[in-house]
């Protein structure tokens, strides 16, 4: 069987110690063996950034533009290609994998104008003779940690722009899905990137324990579950470095009694069972302001559930795929079998659902009559299941909100201008849409949520990454002459 290997310096490598299997989930049946990083591997591709890093901050802005845009079209000629590996190794289906390098290729796009993205400030004649400016440099090496759900336009949120800021990079992405992460350093190599400015490393704790410990490396991305952020937020911290860690997230979509109701099922539907829920932005609590409302989008979301197509990723015919792994699936399903005694009604019970083969599949759940406290209503499910949460009025919904510890998306569906605009200044979550159900920034924002869901205070692509992966400094200047040189122990003065 093959074996997915680490990319160091430039070159596929692996000792394979130790490995772990990657899945086909829709078959249920192995299809590689992804090689383990060893504390030594880690460290070989950790030195390799090091090494790369002075050669590569000082390559001119111009030049590592130009490896970008190079970027940008190999990854818009073999999107198809990409999207392949994907579904192949996650399970999704081919159309959300194509729009994943999609909006991977947004955060490309952002990083080609680093020229305009690194410029600094200047201050003339702050005093007499004395002028001020800014410069942004890079941190060093920086470590990323990947999930699973997104195995290319994750990485591509982080590496983009610390490489864009002159940094160089060592990546772990997730072993359930690793290959995605070695074809996306190839393309960075055929665009005329460096050896050893982006690394490869896969495996498990070994292999994040090394780059958390490591004192080569200065800063640590993340996006994950909750405990996991909070746990590599603080040990990476405590080694002094520079930490952005991405959690969990409960997000909710409000339906007010003025909505689309049409429009908002088909809404609802769309993120909560797209990618089979493995997102951090789906919905899974949809707030139904009032009975007549909830009982409404309920049969409505019901009756649309019922016409979708669960199936290999690869059918065009398929709308949804199976979860990653066989675990996973079954923990999705307790959630659904301990909703009723909870005290939740199982509107559509997607556990019942039959499916050819030995893949990871479930069907799409239901849940109505949801309150707080319930597991179901705690807990990120990561999976195709909507709860349904009924409150009175508009500010019932808010408070639901935010009394909730996670607060990466949330949504409101109305046709009303002034309670869009009110629910904007209430909510107390980091990304809000307005009649938009899954409010992901364009490239150009940055993407990040509050509470649980972020651990340090820098969210991640577009401009505030340009921060995060850069340290200021401030140059202040003279240049007298000689008979104006003397001692002066004052404090310094700008008059």
């Amino acid at each position: 069987m093959s074996v997915i290997r680490h990319f160091i310096a430039g070159h596929e490598t692996a000792l394979a110690e130790r490995t772990g299997p990657v899945f086909n989930p829709a078959t249920g049946a192995q299809q590689h063996d992804v090689a383990f990083a060893s504390v030594d591997e880690v460290e070989q591709a950790i030195a390799a950034a090091e090494a790369a890093l002075p050669g590569w901050r000082a390559t001119g802005l111009i030049k590592r533009a130009d490896v970008f845009f190079r970027l940008r079209q190999l990854l818009a000629e073999r999107k198809s290609e990409l999207a392949a590996i994907v579904t192949s190794e996650h399970g999704k289906v081919l159309s959300d994998a194509a729009g994943e390098v999609s909006r991977g290729i947004e955060n490309v796009e952002f990083a080609a104008g680093l020229v305009h993205l690194l410029k600094g400030e200047h201050s003339e004649q702050v005093a007499r003779g004395v002028d001020v400016h800014s410069l942004k440099q890079p941190v060093g090496v920086v470590g990323a940690i990947t999930p699973f759900n997104f195995p290319v336009m994750v990485p591509l949120w982080m590496v983009a722009s610390a490489i864009a800021c002159g940094n160089t990079v060592v990546l772990k992405p997730s072993e359930k899905d690793p290959s995605a992460a070695v074809f996306i350093a190839k393309l960075f190599q055929e665009a005329g990137l460096p050896d050893g400015v982006l690394n490869v490393v896969h495996g498990d704790k070994v292999a994040v324990d090394t780059i958390l410990d490591s004192p080569t490396v200065r800063a640590i991305s993340f996006v994950g579950s909750t405990p996991i952020a909070k746990s590599i937020y603080e040990r990476a911290s405590q080694n002094g470095k520079r930490v952005q860690a991405l959690g969990g997230a409960k997000n909710h979509m409000v339906v007010m009694p003025d909505a689309d109701l049409d429009g908002a099922a088909d809404a609802a539907v769309s993120a909560a069972y797209g990618s089979a829920g493995e997102r951090c932005m789906a919905v899974s609590v949809l707030v139904a302001v009032g009975d007549e409302v909830a009982d409404q989008i309920v049969a409505k979301v019901a009756e649309r559930m019922s016409k979708l197509t669960i199936g290999d990723g690869t059918d065009d015919a398929s709308e949804m795929g199976p979860l990653i792994t066989r675990e996973h699936r079954d923990r999705v399903a307790s959630y659904v079998t301990g909703a009723a005694a909870e005290g939740a009604t199982v509107v559509v019970d997607g556990t019942a659902a039959e499916f050819e083969g030995g893949g990871f599949f479930v069907g799409t759940s239901l849940l109505d009559h949801v309150e707080p406290g319930m597991k179901v209503y705690e807990d990120e499910i990561f999976g195709p299941v909507l709860a349904v949460v009924r409150v009175a009025n508009y500010d019932e919904a808010v408070a639901l909100i935010n009394a909730n510890r996670f607060a990466n998306g949330v949504a409101v569906f109305t046709r009303d201008g002034g309670t869009a605009r009110q629910f904007e200044f209430d909510i107390e979550v980091g990304m809000v849409g307005v009649n938009v159900p899954i409010p992901v920034p364009v490239g150009a924002y940055s993407f990040g949520g509050w509470k649980d869901s972020l651990f340090g205070d820098s969210h991640i692509y577009g401009p505030e990454s340009i921060h995060f992966y850069t340290r200021s400094k401030v140059v202040t200047s003279r240049w007298p002459q000689p008979s104006e040189s003397q001692i002066n122990l004052g404090f310094p003065s700008n008059h």
